[in-house]
């Protein structure tokens, strides 16, 4: 048996710890054969010694993560666990996707924000699909800045579906691109994030930087260029084909999207839905699905989300039950 200790310095210890070492008994879950106490500001570990080395790095990391947030949740213990042990650099090292302004650092937050970057590094087509807040649009922005910073394409084009989430585009003033600017408002913000103002401004008038609506991408080879295409769960089965026949040599593509939030007409099927149904079997495309736990808002964001998935698996539930025939009372004709 070995024994570690680490000393926790200047760090609030409730909120690393956890209510009643909450976080710690989390840790220790994982590591049955192996015993983890923790005592005043000292967390002792007792055990062999690749298991030690093993919890010595996912505490690392948890310290990391604490030092960028400022807080450490169960969920959050789960997603470094789920890293399989791999040595802290290792993890780390490739985290950082562009320096934005003002000495902001944009980095993946959880471990499916993570999956998403690993999967745009290995194909040229992903689908990133998970409910709002998880940071998919926020990341796959960060991703075609870095791109274009590192001249690996020459421009970066973002587009969505112009379909009305319960509003009337046509009694808002101005023109189409008038009309669609505060509805692309989040790209925009990402944007803003990451591009100096009069550099965006420049990209956005020679078209390095295009923010259109999916309409003006019929007819077109986009080619070396970095394609997003956000809220995806709003497009025709026409529109995303249409969208996807465009890619040309030396293009990436990520395309976003909510399943549970579609604004099409009724009885207008998703060309998401289907689209990742034609395309399961095709290699070279990567799906990352990102969920509540991945939700960087505020924390209700998460409970809000968690409680309308609960409400609808309800629905389901009560639709199928209502549709099963009823049994005949036993003994009956």
């Amino acid at each position: 048996m070995v024994e570690k200790v680490i000393t926790l310095e200047n760090i609030p210890l409730l909120d690393f710890l956890g209510p009643g070492n909450e976080n710690i008994r989390h840790v220790a879950a994982a590591f049955p054969q192996s015993k983890i106490v923790s005592r005043g500001n000292e967390i002792r570990i007792q055990g062999r010694a690749p298991e030690i080395l093993r919890i010595n790095d996912l505490l690392n990391m948890l310290l990391q993560h604490f030092h960028r947030f400022g807080h450490i949740t169960p969920e959050n213990i789960q997603e470094y666990i789920a890293l399989e042990g791999a040595p802290f650099e290792e993890n780390l090292k490739n985290d950082v996707i562009i320096y934005g302004n003002k000495g902001l650092v944009v980095k993946p937050k959880s471990a499916n924000q993570r999956k998403l970057v690993d999967a745009s590094f290995k194909n040229d087509l992903v689908f990133a699909l998970g409910p709002a807040g998880t940071g998919k649009t926020y990341i796959a922005v960060a991703l075609a800045v870095r791109a274009l910073k590192n001249r690996e394409v020459k421009r970066i084009i973002i587009t969505r579906p112009a379909v009305e989430a319960g509003e009337n585009l046509g009694f808002l003033p101005g023109d189409l691109q008038e009309k669609l600017d505060p509805y692309l408002r989040p790209i925009y913000d990402a944007l803003s994030d990451m591009v100096p103002a009069e550099k965006l401004k420049f990209y956005q008038e020679t078209r390095v930087i295009e923010i259109a609506p999916l309409a003006y991408m019929r007819g077109r080879t986009l080619h070396d260029a970095f394609v997003l295409l956000d809220e995806a769960q709003n497009t025709t089965s026409e529109q995303i084909k249409m969208f996807l026949t465009r890619m040309g040599p030396n293009s990436k593509v990520i395309i976003t999207g909510d399943q549970t939030q579609v604004d099409l007409p009724k009885r207008q099927k998703s060309g998401l839905r289907e689209a990742l149904h034609v395309l399961k079997d095709v290699k070279g495309i990567g799906i990352v699905n990102l969920s509540g736990k991945d939700v960087i808002r505020h924390k209700l964001v998460k409970s809000i989300i968690e409680a309308y998935e609960k409400n609808e698996s309800q629905k389901v539930t009560e639709k199928d039950e209502h549709k099963r025939p009823k049994g005949k009372d036993e003994g009956g004709a």
